[in-house]
């Protein structure tokens, strides 16, 4: 299974270290706000597509899932943009900031 993780901060990193520990998944993206601080947890990983828009990570072809290690604010909108662009989304809690956010996600994923 090949990954796109958004969010290259602490939980970011947390999944990261996860990640690396299981046999058939590879983190083929990692999305960051910081470009620089970006590159520099992708190099430590061996991920090797880098991009501070997680819309440059959803048009790689061979990518099968997105993991969101984003603020909550931007969960609801990133998991939708997944779900469109055919991807399995896993988001770290909570799913989103507000119920009519959360039940637009929920309802999209049907």
């Amino acid at each position: 299974m090949k990954i796109a993780l958004a969010g290259a901060g602490a939980f970011g990193v947390k999944h990261l270290e996860g990640l690396a520990r299981i046999d058939g998944v590879q983190v083929v993206s990692l999305v960051g706000r910081e470009l620089a601080k970006t590159q520099a947890v992708a190099a430590r990983f061996g991920i090797p597509h880098v991009a501070t828009d997680l819309d440059a990570s959803l048009a790689l072809k061979e990518l099968d899932a997105v993991i969101l290690c984003t603020p909550t604010q931007m969960h609801a909108a990133q998991a939708i943009a997944c779900l469109k662009a055919g991807k399995h989304v896993q988001v770290e809690i909570p799913l989103a900031d507000s119920l009519a956010d959360a039940e637009a996600v929920v309802k999209l994923q049907r």
